[in-house]
Order: structure tokens, then C-alpha cells, then sequence
């Protein structure tokens, strides 16, 4: 963080330090000791940037391709990359006695996602206390489940991956087929799922709810965030049942109704970045193919884990154009208004990310021999940063892995991440007139 040396604004400077930290884990990974047999180099930057940037698809098997100092360097950067590695150089600057300047906090600022520099440098802090905090009593109660399936030196180990990679929303997982062994277990249900809707809602809701208590003193964010992710949930939860219900190959293969509403509840919230599945998504119908499009489109929460262009911003778009249709000029939420200024930051963050996932899906399209769904799926779940898959992923070609990294490096740091460090912030203030343009 020394100043001076390289003038990078705090965008460009967040992608130079995770593109770092994504070839610092693709080295390590490629070490010998670190996988059973020799993997290529581009299926060890393939696997660092899916576990840098919590996305968790995986081109190679990770409980059977890599050794134990693999899973832990994939777990690493998973908790780097899921917290921030500018939070954690925050957090070593402060346990140090070094000042932290106005530049470090831009740059905090930047990779949280806040509106201000106001507060980072705290909610830095608390966000440490609070994630370690979490994933320690996840993996208690996981260990009570796995402990006695695994022994004490096994079962302790899955447990730990596990919560890290749950609370971060990384979806990586040590079965070959994620979670499918358990889409009944109440315990490894509420756990792993509670694990990554905690870590999807973002940080800056759970610090108002744990410092205003009341939901009325809470702010708009924070309601929209909450009631949005509720209802969001609930609805994807029966849509998913019902039309999942009679498919021999999901919920139909299932024996009592327990296991089908679990099932249908953590196909439901999985979509938002987390990317475990209990069901195979490869089997599910095209209708509910389509409903986990959107809903990794939409991603979780600012200055959270999970990726997408985020519910609020979805949210934000949504009540726009019911203010355009009923004739109105301001949009109004909770006896709010919402600024010009975030309306059209929410419809650039949207249009970025279709444009991205657009060109992807073309390219995907020519150098790929699998069916069309498959590919807007595999790219769709990148860009979210969610890890789901329609299982195409191990068979990309070279050019294929390539396209999915750099979607998920943007997917993760965001599409106005990417443009500010690209374009340079036009500071004219002319005002020129107006004219109309027909449109519609």
C-alpha cells in the first residue's frame, strides 16, 4: 500500500491484486505435492480463479485431483477471496499500528462496494470478528454430523472446508456431486445453506441489524435486502416444487415429501451465488433451467460473498419502470426516493453484465461442441460467480476455459469495477441541450 510508486486508481489497483493472488494459487497448485496427478496450466488457473473469486466450478474433480495441501490452498483463497484481500491487508496494516490513509480506504471502499469511505476501516473489523465467529460454530455443528460418518480427523476437516466454502458462497465441495448424498439432512441443509444466505446478504445488512435491532430504524438497503432475499427465496422454493414435482430424475426420484421440500429449498437458494446443489441440475427441466437463470443473473447482496449484478439492483430497475409506468418522475421506496444517480448506476452494472455474458456465450457458442442451454447456463453461473453446472465445464476446450476465467475475474469484482478501471472519469461540466430521440 506504499504510495506513489505505480498510479493506479482504486480499480485498477483491486484487479492487479486479486489477478496476483489468481496466479500466486495457479503456481501453488501446480506444485507437485499439491495434486495426485499432474494437471495442466490452465486447469490450475482455471481452479484458482473459480476458488479466488467464490465461484466453484471446477474443470478437475477437487477431492480426488488434488492432495490435501491442494484443498487447503483452494480453501485459502477461497477465504481470501470471499472477505477481500484488501480487507485483509487492512486488517494487517491495523494489527501492525500503521495508519491506514484516505487511498486504502478508497480502495477498501471500492472492494466492498460502499457508497462512502465513512465507517470502512470499522466495518473491516467487524466483518472479520463476525466471519470467523460463524464459520467456527458452522463447523461445530457440521462436525456433529460428519464426525461420526468420517472419524474425528476427517469429519473435522470436511467440516471446516465446508463452512469456509459455504459462508463465502464458493460452492466447492469434496464429493464429485456436491451435496446429492444429503438433499434430506436436516442438519446439512439448515447449516450450509444458512452458511451462504448469511454470507450472500451482505455485510453492511448484518451490521445494521445487529446495531439498530428494530427493522423500522433500519436503512432502505438493509429493508430491501431482507424482505427481497425473503420473498425472492419463498417463491423460487414452490416454483421449484411444483414444477419439479413429477421429474423422476429430481424430486420425483425422492421418496418422502421431507426430502422433496429440502430439495426445494435448497435448489432454491443456491442460485444466488452459492453453487451446492442435492439435486443434479444437468436433470432438471428446461422451465426450472430457465428460473435458476435469472436468479444467478440477479446474484445476492452488496458487499457480500456472492456475485451477480445484486437483488438491490435488480430491485432499484424494477421499481423504476413501475414509476414510468404510472407516470411518475421519482422512484419511491419506503417512503424514500431513489436517486438518478443509482438508477442509472444500476441499469450500467445490468447492461455491462449482459453485454459480458452476451459475447461469451457467442464465443462459448463457436469453439464448443455442446448444446446451446448448457453454454448460457455455464456462463450465466460464471458471470454470478454462482458454480453451478449443467456438466460441460470439465469438457471446455482451451478457449472455452479461458472465456469462463475471465468471466468470473469480472463477475466477481464487478462489471463497474471493470469499465472505471478502464475508462477515465470525464470531469467536464457543459450542459448542452436537449432534444428528443424517439424510443419504444
Amino acid at each position: 500500500m506504499k504510495k506513489g510508486i505505480i498510479k493506479l486508481n482504486p480499480s485498477q489497483l483491486l484487479i492487479v491484486v486479486f489477478a496476483i493472488f489468481i496466479l500466486l494459487g495457479t503456481l501453488l497448485l501446480k506444485l507437485p505435492f499439491a495434486t495426485e496427478e499432474s494437471i495442466r496450466w490452465i486447469d490450475a488457473l482455471f481452479t484458482a480463479t473459480s476458488a479466488m473469486t467464490v465461484t466453484g466450478l471446477a474443470v478437475v474433480d477437487t477431492e480426488t485431483a488434488y492432495t490435501l495441501f491442494g484443498e487447503i490452498v483452494i480453501v485459502s483463497l477461497i477465504q481470501l477471496g470471499g472477505l477481500g484481500i484488501m480487507s485483509f491487508a487492512v486488517l494487517i496494516y491495523m494489527m501492525l499500528g500503521k495508519k491506514i490513509g484516505i487511498k486504502e480506504r478508497l480502495i477498501v471502499q471500492q472492494a466492498l462496494n460502499q457508497t462512502s469511505i465513512g465507517g470502512v476501516i470499522h466495518l473491516v473489523r467487524n466483518l472479520f470478528v463476525f466471519s470467523i465467529i460463524i464459520e467456527l460454530i458452522a463447523m461445530l455443528f457440521l462436525s456433529l454430523r460428519w464426525v461420526p460418518e468420517f472419524g474425528w480427523g476427517k469429519g473435522l476437516y470436511y467440516s471446516f472446508f465446508h463452512s469456509i466454502s459455504a459462508f463465502n458462497n464458493a460452492g466447492f465441495a469434496l464429493w464429485s456431486d456436491s451435496l446429492m448424498g444429503y438433499v434430506g439432512d436436516p442438519v446439512i441443509n439448515i447449516v450450509i445453506t444458512f452458511l451462504f444466505i448469511i454470507g450472500g446478504i451482505g455485510f453492511t445488512v448484518l451490521a445494521d441489524i445487529w446495531h439498530k435491532k428494530e427493522f423500522r430504524k433500519m436503512s432502505l438497503h438493509s429493508k430491501m435486502m431482507v424482505i427481497g432475499t425473503f420473498a425472492i427465496n419463498v417463491v423460487a422454493m414452490f416454483i421449484i416444487f411444483a414444477l419439479e414435482y413429477h421429474n423422476p430424475n429430481t424430486l420425483g426420484g425422492l421418496n418422502s415429501w421431507g426430502e422433496k421440500l429440502w430439495a426445494s429449498y435448497f435448489q432454491a437458494v443456491t442460485p444466488r451465488t452459492a453453487g451446492f446443489n442435492t439435486l443434479d441440475i444437468a436433470s432438471l427441466h428446461e422451465d426450472t433451467i430457465f428460473l435458476f437463470l435469472l436468479l444467478m443473473f440477479i446474484g445476492a447482496g452488496s458487499a457480500s460473498t456472492g456475485g451477480g449484478i445484486k437483488l438491490t439492483t435488480f430491485l432499484v430497475i424494477l421499481f423504476s419502470v413501475i414509476t414510468f409506468l404510472k407516470g411518475k418522475e421519482n422512484t419511491v421506496l419506503g417512503k424514500r426516493t431513489i436517486s438518478l444517480t443509482i438508477v442509472l448506476r444500476s441499469l450500467a452494472i445490468s447492461t455491462i453484465g449482459l453485454f459480458l455474458i452476451c459475447i461469451a456465450i457467442f464465443v462459448l457458442n463457436i469453439t464448443e461442441e455442446a448444446p446451446f442451454l448448457p453454454v448460457v447456463f455455464e456462463v450465466i453461473s460464471a458471470f454470478g460467480t454462482v458454480g453451478l453446472s449443467m456438466g460441460i465445464t470439465g469438457s471446455l476446450t482451451f478457449i472455452g476455459k479461458s472465456v469462463i476465467i475471465l468471466i468470473m475475474f469480472a463477475g466477481k469484482l464487478g462489471p463497474l469495477t471493470m469499465a472505471f478501471s478502464l475508462a477515465n472519469p470525464d470531469k467536464a461540466k457543459v450542459k448542452y441541450p436537449n432534444e428528443d430521440v424517439l424510443t419504444g
